[in-house]
């Protein structure tokens, strides 16, 4: 500690201790006598009880931060399963999906024949409508020479 007029203020030693320093009054002159005293450290009980509290603390945080740590690593697992479970059902549709189409398919190719049938009756069917209407086209023309015969 550094003395200003009579009191002590503390002072930074080479080690990081606090020294006491002090400068007596009676002396005014540019020689001041300066004396340092070492600073007693704090009683060892004190140290080893906040040493013993820190360490309380920490494992206390630690804890908590690995409580943390392994409730999300369970969420991680539980939602992991059940994306496996929803792609299991995934492939079940997709294989009951597949199954049906396979089925759909030789179905399809049952009913090819009578498919080409119908296709072939309708090329026909259209075939006998144009066959009516030149038909009757013909019938019209024909009646209408009769009557023009008629007339005369």
């Amino acid at each position: 500690m550094t003395d200003t007029g009579g009191t002590s203020v503390p002072a930074q030693t080479e080690q990081g201790m606090a020294a006491v320093t002090s400068r007596h009054p009676a002396s005014q002159d540019d020689n001041a006598v300066e004396t340092a005293e070492e600073a007693l450290e704090p009683p060892e009980a004190d140290i080893n009880e906040l040493c013993k509290d820190m360490f309380s603390k920490m494992s206390c945080y630690l804890t908590g931060e690995l409580a943390a740590t392994s409730e999300d690593y369970k969420l991680l697992e539980n939602m992991n399963k059940l994306t496996c479970l929803k792609y299991m059902e995934m492939k079940d549709i997709a294989g009951n999906i597949s199954r049906n189409l396979k089925d759909l398919n030789k179905k399809y190719a049952s009913l090819q024949p009578y498919l080409e049938q119908i296709n072939q009756i309708e090329d026909q069917v259209a075939s006998l409508e144009n066959a009516a209407y030149k038909l009757d086209a013909y019938s019209k023309r024909l009646e209408a020479k009769f009557k023009k015969l008629e007339k005369r």
